[in-house]
C-alpha cells in the first residue's frame, strides 16, 4: 500500500516536525515549502504560499502523485501571521493573508480532492486564535477563523467519498514563528500556559497523524493548548 503525505510549510516547525513523523512511518512525503527540509528523505516541492501562482503549480506536480498513491494525507500547515489591527488593516493587505491562510490550501483542494482515494484525509492547521481574538493580529485571526469555516465546508462537500477531515488548533507552540512574533514576550506567553511549559512541534504532530488515522474525528476542531489560562 503505498501512502503519501503532502504538507505545506514541511521546512520548520510543526510542518518539518509532521513530515519526520510520517516519513519515519513509511509514508512518501512531500513538502511544499520555499526551503528544503534538512532531511533528505523529505521531498520537496518549491512553493510560497504568498504566490497563490506558484502553489497552483506545485499543487498539479503534486496531485500527479497523490493519483497513484492508495492514501493521501493533505495538511495545510503553512501560514502568514503579520503585526495588523482592524483600524490601520487595508482591505489589500487583508486580502494577502486571506489567500497565503485559505485561498492557497483551497488550491490545493481543488487539485488533489479528485484523484483522493478513500481513507484519505484533509487536515487543517489552525490556531487557538481560530475561535478567539487577540489585539494585534486581525488578519491572522480572520484567516483562522476562516480556516474553521473552510474545514467544515469540507466535511460537507465531501460526504460520502471517504475522505476526512479535522482541524488541529495549536496553542502556544515552541517554533520560529511564536518567537519572531513575540519576542521578548515569550516568558510571559509561556506563563498563560497551565502545564508552564510550550508546546512541542512534535506534540502536535502526534494529533496530526491521530487526525489522519481516525475518520470518526471527521469536522472535527481540536485544540491542543496543554490548557490556556485565560486572563
Amino acid at each position: 500500500m503505498r501512502r503519501g503525505v503532502v504538507v505545506t510549510g514541511g521546512s520548520r516547525g510543526i510542518g518539518l516536525a509532521t513530515a519526520r513523523l510520517f516519513q519515519g512511518l513509511g509514508h512518501e512525503v512531500v513538502s511544499l515549502s520555499r526551503s528544503a527540509p534538512p532531511t533528505p528523505e523529505i521531498e520537496h516541492l518549491a512553493a510560497d504560499i504568498t504566490d497563490l501562482a506558484s502553489v497552483e503549480r506545485a499543487a498539479a506536480l503534486v496531485a500527479e502523485r497523490a493519483a497513484i498513491w492508495d492514501r493521501t494525507v493533505l495538511i495545510h500547515n503553512a501560514a502568514v501571521h503579520r503585526h495588523d489591527t482592524v483600524p490601520d488593516l487595508s482591505a489589500r493587505d487583508l486580502l494577502a493573508v486571506l489567500s497565503a491562510n485559505l485561498a492557497a490550501p483551497q488550491a490545493l483542494n481543488q487539485r488533489l480532492v479528485p484523484v483522493m482515494k478513500p481513507g484519505s484525509s484533509i487536515l487543517y492547521v489552525g490556531s487557538t486564535l481560530a475561535e478567539k481574538a487577540v489585539a494585534g493580529a486581525a488578519s491572522y485571526v480572520a484567516s483562522k477563523h476562516g480556516m474553521i469555516g473552510l474545514m467544515r465546508a469540507t466535511c460537507q462537500d465531501l460526504a460520502g467519498s471517504g475522505v476526512h477531515t479535522a482541524c488541529v488548533c495549536p496553542g502556544f507552540t515552541d517554533t520560529e514563528m511564536l518567537r519572531a512574533h513575540v519576542g521578548e514576550a515569550i516568558e510571559a506567553i509561556t506563563g498563560m500556559v497551565a502545564a508552564g511549559r510550550l508546546l512541542n512541534p512534535e506534540e502536535i504532530a502526534d494529533l496530526i497523524r491521530v487526525c489522519a488515522d481516525s475518520p470518526a474525528l471527521n469536522g472535527a476542531v481540536l485544540h491542543a493548548n496543554l490548557g490556556q489560562i485565560e486572563r
